[in-house]
C-alpha cells in the first residue's frame, strides 16, 4: 500500500473506526511528525507504513470500542504519544495528560500538541508515581510494567471510582491473579476484553480496574458511630487532597478548605455544620462529638497530621466546603453600605480584614486578583467564622479599578481626614497592596486619610482598613443607624 493520507483513511475505515475529515487530517499530521522525528529520537521500531497505522493508531483507537474514556485521563509512559495522541484526536472533549519521563520525547510531545493545536492536553515530563501532582479520573498505559506494579504507582493519583486501563498482550492472566491477591482492597477488576487487531494475527486484551475508596473503614473500636478512615501513607488520595488545601490553588481546584484552631473549629461546627465534611486528627486524636456522628473521621499518621496542622494547634482540623464566590460586576446594582475591595497578598491580612468587614457590617468583600485566597489556612485562622458571615466575591486587579467611574474611596496618606465628612450611602473602600500601595489612578481619585502621630510611616494594611470601617460605622451610628452592638 502506498503511504499517504488516502491510504491512512482507508485502513482506519476498514477497521471499523469512524473519524471525520478533520480528525483524519490531524492523525495524518501526527504520523508525518512521528516519521520525521523517528530517526533522531528512536520513537518507534516499526517503519512499514501499514504496520504503523495498524499497530499504533488502530490499536490505540480500538480502545474506544470497549471503554468510555474518563477525563482527565493520563497516558502513562506515553513515549511518542501512544495511545494518548490518537485518543485525543478521536475524543477532543477528553482532558489528556501525556506523561513521559524521557526529556527528548516529552519535548516531541510538546511540539506535536502545539503544531496540531490540540485543546485541553498537556505534557508531564516525569513518571506517574506517588509524587504525581494531579488527581485524575483515569489512567491508560501500553507500558510493559506488570499490572500489580502499575496499580501501586497510580494509587495516589487515581480518584476513587477512577479507571485504570491496561492495553495488554493476551498472556496477562497471571498478572490479573496477582493483582486480585495483592490489591483487592484498593482496586476492583471491572472489564477484561480480548480482541484482535483487524488485518493482523495480533491478539490484545483491554483490562480495566476501578479505584476503590482509599481507606477501608477501620475495624478498631472507636467512640465515633460514623465513618472512620485510617490514613497512613502520603500517597493516600484523601491526604493528597488535604495537602493540596494548604495552597490557594488547591482550594480553588477542590472547592474545599481546612479550618484550624480549637475555638474556630467549635464555632464552625456549631453555626455552620452544613459546610463541614470531615474531622481530621492524628492517630490518637479525639473523635467528633456525638452531634457530629455523620462526619467522616480521618485518623492520620502523626507525621501526616503535623504536615497539615501548619499552625501547630495539635487539635482537630475540619474539612469544609468553600462557599460560592461569584464574579463582581461593576455594572450590577451596588448594595447599600460599604463594598470592601481587598488586594492584600498576605493571607493573615486577608483573614483579619474579612473579620473586620463582618464585625462592622460591610455589605460584601471583593477579593481582588492580587489577594491571597480567603480560605488559605493562615487567612481562615485569622478570619474565623467571618468567612461564612460576609458575602465574598472575586474581582479584577486593583489596577483595573476606576475611581473616576465608580463610587470608590481609597485609603491614602493624602486626602481629607477619615472623619471629616460622611461616607456615601453606597460606596467602595480600598486600601493599597502591602508595599506598592495604591495605583496612581486610585490615588488621583477620592481618598481618605487616617490621622497618625508624626514620624509614623503607615499602619498595617488590615489595621488601616479596620479603622476606616469603624469610622464609617460610627458615622452611621451618628445618623441614628444601628450602633455596633446591634451589628
Amino acid at each position: 500500500m502506498t503511504p499517504g493520507r488516502t491510504s491512512l483513511e482507508a485502513i482506519i475505515a476498514g477497521c471499523g473506526i469512524a473519524l471525520d475529515r478533520s480528525q483524519l487530517d490531524l492523525l495524518w499530521g501526527y504520523h508525518r511528525m512521528l516519521r520525521s522525528a523517528n530517526a533522531e529520537l528512536n520513537l518507534t521500531r516499526i517503519h512499514n507504513f501499514e504496520n504503523m497505522v495498524l499497530k499504533h493508531y488502530v490499536d490505540s483507537l480500538l480502545v474506544l470500542k470497549f471503554v468510555e474514556l474518563p477525563s482527565p485521563l493520563v497516558d502513562m509512559g506515553s513515549g511518542p504519544g501512544l495511545p494518548g495522541i490518537p485518543l485525543k484526536i478521536a475524543r477532543p472533549d477528553v482532558t489528556m495528560i501525556l506523561a513521559e519521563p524521557r526529556g527528548a520525547r516529552a519535548e516531541f510531545l510538546e511540539e506535536v500538541c502545539a503544531r496540531l493545536k490540540l485543546p485541553e492536553v498537556r505534557v508531564f515530563a516525569g513518571k506517574v508515581n506517588a509524587k504525581f501532582p494531579d488527581s485524575v479520573k483515569g489512567v491508560i498505559t501500553r507500558a510493559v510494567a506488570s499490572i500489580p506494579e502499575t496499580l501501586d504507582r497510580v494509587a495516589g493519583c487515581l480518584e476513587p471510582g477512577g479507571r485504570m486501563i491496561f492495553m495488554k498482550g493476551p498472556d496477562c492472566s497471571d498478572e490479573i491473579a496477582q493483582a486480585k491477591s495483592s490489591h483487592a482492597e484498593t482496586f476492583r477488576l471491572v472489564a477484561d476484553h480480548a480482541y484482535q487487531i483487524p488485518g493482523t494475527p495480533h491478539d490484545r486484551r483491554i483490562v480495566v480496574y476501578e479505584r476503590l475508596e482509599a481507606e477501608a473503614p477501620t475495624s478498631v473500636a472507636t467512640t465515633h458511630s460514623g465513618p472512620v478512615r485510617d490514613v497512613a501513607s502520603d500517597s493516600n488520595p484523601s491526604y493528597k487532597l488535604a495537602l493540596d488545601l494548604l495552597t490557594g490553588k488547591g482550594i480553588r481546584k477542590h472547592g474545599r478548605a481546612l479550618i484550624a484552631g480549637t475555638r474556630v473549629v467549635a464555632e464552625v461546627l456549631d453555626r455552620f455544620p452544613e459546610r463541614v465534611e470531615g474531622w481530621l486528627t492524628d492517630a490518637k486524636g479525639p473523635p467528633p462529638a456525638d452531634s457530629e456522628a455523620k462526619l467522616t473521621w480521618f485518623r492520620l499518621a502523626d507525621p501526616l497530621f503535623r504536615t497539615l496542622d501548619t499552625a501547630g494547634t495539635r487539635s482537630p482540623l475540619l474539612l469544609v466546603r468553600v462557599p460560592e464566590m461569584p464574579e463582581w460586576s461593576a455594572d450590577a446594582p451596588w448594595p447599600e453600605g460599604c463594598t470592601l475591595f481587598v488586594p492584600f497578598q498576605d493571607p493573615e491580612n486577608v483573614g483579619a480584614v474579612i473579620r473586620s468587614a463582618a464585625a462592622f457590617g460591610a455589605a460584601r468583600v471583593v477579593l481582588l486578583r492580587e489577594a491571597a485566597h480567603p480560605f488559605h489556612p493562615k487567612a481562615a485562622r485569622a478570619a474565623g467564622t467571618a468567612l461564612f458571615q460576609v458575602a465574598l466575591e472575586h474581582g479584577p486587579s486593583i489596577r483595573d479599578l476606576e475611581s473616576s467611574q465608580l463610587p470608590i474611596i481609597a485609603l491614602s496618606a493624602e486626602g481629607p481626614d477619615i472623619g471629616s465628612e460622611p461616607f456615601p450611602d453606597r460606596f467602595g473602600l480600598v486600601a493599597g497592596i502591602e508595599g506598592p500601595g495604591l495605583p496612581d489612578r486610585l490615588r488621583a481619585g477620592p481618598t481618605r486619610r487616617i490621622p497618625m502621630q508624626p514620624g509614623v510611616e503607615s499602619l498595617n494594611a488590615a489595621t488601616a482598613t479596620a479603622v476606616a470601617l469603624y469610622a464609617w460605622r460610627r458615622g452611621l451610628a451618628g445618623r441614628n443607624e444601628p450602633d455596633l452592638t446591634e451589628c
